[in-house]
């Protein structure tokens, strides 16, 4: 039946993530070198169900804009990584916000006014003492505008590239970046938590993340949702809103269920600011996010 077809895609893919999980560390690759767009939805997408049919249409619309895919590593923290990857491989410079003095200070900043985040979830460290993450923190902060600035200066694209191949496979410095990442994201919610207390005016995102019963507050949203991060989820489509806030990119999503209505192309955040550069990934389900790749024409928002 259309129904027995699609779930065997749906188990294949889980079949391909758990190989891909399970194999030897060396062999892991973060994000996979490149192919093209059309020959990977044929290979993916190649029964006659509905939802076959749709993804290839979803496909094909993509493939007018870019004429190859890099698939991504599907663990829960996929749309960090594939975010992170495109943002530093088109990278041409280092953010304000990265540049402060006091950037490399957050953790202790903030964990100096609210005792809570000491019950912060670093990846592989459970067995930690509360209360002795932030120079871990910082460390990873330092990581992060230190990667971000040398890929920054590098010329070509193609160096670039190079060099976020060779970042992402690094797994102790790749997932040190998601947890910058993620402690970026939590500073970014109580900056908005706070605004939105004092009257000031905040992103609609902003309302519907602490509008949820699991996350009406910064400290809800961190236990949750943030710590769970990495480890038995991953990002929610509001919080996909937060990341983007967090970095100051906009971040395009060609969300191929969706095709054919007004969300087959979402932006997050939906009003961007206009001097934020942009990135795009593609996603099949909202849950994985993969990476489109060389452009075949000037992307336009």
């Amino acid at each position: 039946s259309e129904e027995d077809m699609y779930r065997d895609a749906e188990e294949i893919e889980r079949e391909k993530i758990l190989l891909c999980e399970t194999s030897s560390s060396e062999h892991k690759l973060s994000v996979a070198p490149e192919m093209d767009i059309m020959e990977y939805c044929r290979k993916e997408w190649r029964g006659n169900t509905p939802v076959a049919k749709k993804m290839r249409k979803g496909y094909e619309a993509v493939a007018q804009k870019f004429a190859s895919i890099r698939r991504v590593r599907g663990d829960n923290y996929c749309a960090l990584r594939a975010t992170l990857f495109q943002v530093l491989s088109q990278a041409t410079q280092l953010p304000s916000w990265l540049q402060g003095e006091d950037f490399t200070m957050l953790s202790e900043n903030l964990l100096s006014k609210y005792d809570w985040i000491k019950q912060w979830q670093l990846k592989q460290k459970l067995g930690r003492k509360m209360g002795d993450i932030s120079d871990e923190i910082k460390e990873y902060l330092i990581l992060l505008r230190k990667k971000w600035k040398s890929i920054s200066e590098m010329k070509g694209p193609v160096e670039k590239q190079e060099a976020c191949d060779k970042l992402f496979k690094n797994e102790e410095e790749e997932y040190s970046l998601y947890e910058a990442l993620k402690f970026l994201m939590l500073n970014t919610a109580i900056k908005l938590y706070n605004d939105d207390k004092s009257g000031r005016r905040v992103p609609v995102f902003s309302w519907l993340l602490f509008a949820r019963d699991t996350s009406s507050n910064p400290c809800q949203l961190m236990h949750n949702h943030l710590n769970h991060i990495g480890h038995s989820g991953g990002l929610e489509q509001v919080e996909m809103f937060l990341l983007a806030y967090t970095l100051q990119y906009t971040i395009q999503v060609y969300r191929l269920y969706k095709y054919s209505t007004d969300e087959f192309i979402t932006l997050y955040p939906n009003d961007p600011e206009e001097d934020w550069p942009v990135v795009t990934l593609i996603t099949e389900d909202d849950r994985h996010y993969n990476i489109p790749f060389r452009m075949c024409q000037e992307t336009m928002l």
